[in-house]
């Protein structure tokens, strides 16, 4: 059953979804050749504390860290390891926070040093396929249509759309109603109403669509062992628009990315 949110409500998750973003955005100076991904798990779980949260996906589901860590072939919910990252690494970061008894969620796939232009542009297709997305998130629409946006601007470059994983309601647990595939058809599926808030989270390939799970019951990496990119943003239907609850503001001043793309989806609340 999908829960709505009132505007009160909207603003705690707001602060919720800003502890992430300011998570990611310290993570961002630290994300270089030679740091393990266990290194960056313990900085976002003491500063995630630091700002009056609690990680959000620290023993959720069992799960054993506060960040999922998924480098190159690795789609979504890789384990933080010792392996330092290397030049040319490319590696998602997907951080949770609960604060007020609701949650953050979201994610951004970060270049380690300098990476080759194939998966640069990987990376910026799938960030934009976020926002291409997020523009259909607003009341009369359907799943369908998010999804299918998401669909045909990422499928018409090539890349591959994971099926097997998708976005989600969010609120006081971490994965409410509605699913948020990154793929559909226009009109189909549970129609978009005030209130509403959900995480949606483009995961695209390089190549195939298929995906492998591993015997840890986690890792999910691409078939073919191609790169893999992730982006996630916290969203509100607000006046019966998107309005975006997470920010990459922090990540982009931390890397010195000057970029105007989040402001369609800021209102004047």
């Amino acid at each position: 059953m999908i829960k709505i949110k009132t505007r009160e409500e909207i603003e705690i998750m707001r602060e919720s979804a800003l502890v992430v973003s300011r998570t990611l955005g310290m993570l961002a100076k630290e994300v270089k050749p030679g740091v393990t991904t266990l290194f960056l798990d313990k900085l976002a779980e003491d500063f995630i504390r630091e700002q009056g949260a609690i990680p959000g996906f620290l023993g959720l589901y069992d799960f054993p860290n506060t960040l999922c860590m998924s480098p190159n072939s690795q789609v979504v919910h890789g384990f933080p390891t010792k392996e330092p990252l290397k030049e040319g690494d490319i590696i998602s970061i997907d951080c949770g926070a609960l604060k007020n008894d609701f949650y953050g969620d979201h994610a951004y796939t970060f270049a380690v040093g300098e990476i080759d232009a194939d998966t640069k542009k990987l990376l910026d297709v799938t960030r934009e396929s976020l926002y291409v997305g997020i523009r259909e998130f607003k009341a009369g629409n359907r799943v369908g249509d998010v999804g299918f946006a998401i669909q045909n601007f990422t499928e018409k470059q090539g890349y591959g759309v994971v099926r097997e994983l998708v976005g989600h309601g969010l609120g006081r647990k971490m994965h409410e109603d509605p699913e948020m595939p990154n793929y559909g058809k226009r009109g189909r599926g549970k129609k978009f109403v005030e209130g509403m808030v959900v995480a949606i989270e483009p995961m695209i390939n390089m190549g195939t669509q298929k995906i492998r799970q591993h015997a840890d019951g986690w890792t999910i990496t691409t078939l073919d062992n191609k790169p893999s990119a992730h982006f996630e943003h916290d969203v509100a239907i607000v006046n019966g628009k998107p309005e975006l609850l997470s920010t990459f503001k922090y990540v982009h001043e931390a890397l010195g990315i000057e970029t105007n793309e989040e402001d369609e989806f800021r209102q004047n609340l």
